[in-house]
């Protein structure tokens, strides 16, 4: 799912189903996915579910969102109480960096077996103009900061 602007663009990378969300609400379409993977944190957890297969699976990266009481993880703390109770599995990807998968990374890119689309490069003084850029969703690809 991408906005208009980026459907050629994830094409290109093989994605044989894109849904352009500013054009689809895939969660209204009436087809249901098995597997979903919540990046953004722009849909209703009602939503989410409702798009799912009555057996499928809801992946939360991270925390979005907000609260009183627990903040941007929301989410992450309501999709594993509420699976047990549906059945629907409802998990969580929390991910903590560390150098060594960096060097993972950075091997499998020097290799050519994983190619990052790089957008835009920033010079380190053009920092706010970036921030600004992915504010307001025109970048394509990874912004790139050269310091």
């Amino acid at each position: 799912m991408c906005s208009t602007s980026q459907l050629d663009l994830v094409r290109s990378i093989g994605v044989d189903d894109v849904i352009d969300y500013t054009q689809d609400d895939f969660a209204r379409t009436g087809r249901h996915r098995d597997v979903i993977v919540e990046t953004a944190g722009a849909r209703a957890f009602s939503d989410l579910r409702d798009a799912l297969t009555p057996k499928g699976t809801l992946v939360i990266v991270g925390g979005e969102g907000g609260g009183k009481w627990v903040g941007k993880a929301g989410r992450m703390i309501q999709a594993p109480m509420l699976s047990p109770l549906v059945g629907q599995k409802l998990t969580t990807l929390a991910v903590k960096h560390n150098g060594a998968d960096l060097v993972v990374l950075k091997d499998l890119i020097e290799a050519g077996d994983v190619t990052p689309f790089v957008g835009t490069t920033y010079q380190l003084s053009e920092v706010p103009a970036a921030i600004r850029d992915l504010e307001q969703r025109r970048t394509r690809g990874k912004s790139v900061v050269t310091v």
